[in-house]
């Protein structure tokens, strides 16, 4: 069986990210054991942002701020997306981030 790839992985971990919730490119790479967060990042900048089977728009950086944004079709759809999902933006930044976080880890507990 042929193994996955690294960006194989990251859509894995990040299709799982429930809804409502939010994870990091450093918990993913973190999680992965492989690479740094700005890999995470690249392996997400290379899907379509459209695309809702893979919600890209859950992963933002360490600080809870949507540094992907400019990567999908305008910023504010990242944002209108997070908001659809009951998260609370504010210049460009995740509010209550405790609340919403989610790490990977948590698959590990189900």
């Amino acid at each position: 069986m042929k193994e996955k790839t690294y960006h194989e992985k990251v859509y894995e971990i990040t299709r799982q990210i429930p809804f409502g919730k939010f994870s990091t490119y450093g918990s993913i790479a973190d999680y992965l054991h492989l690479g740094s967060a700005r890999m995470v990042g690249w392996a997400l900048n290379q899907i379509d942002f459209m695309d809702d089977s893979i919600p890209a728009h859950r992963v933002v950086n360490r600080k809870g701020e949507l540094s992907g944004r400019n990567h999908f079709p305008t910023p504010e759809t990242m944002k209108v997306r997070l908001e659809a999902e009951g998260m609370v933006v504010k210049n460009w930044k995740i509010q209550d981030f405790n609340k919403h976080y989610w790490h990977p880890e948590e698959l590990d507990t189900c």
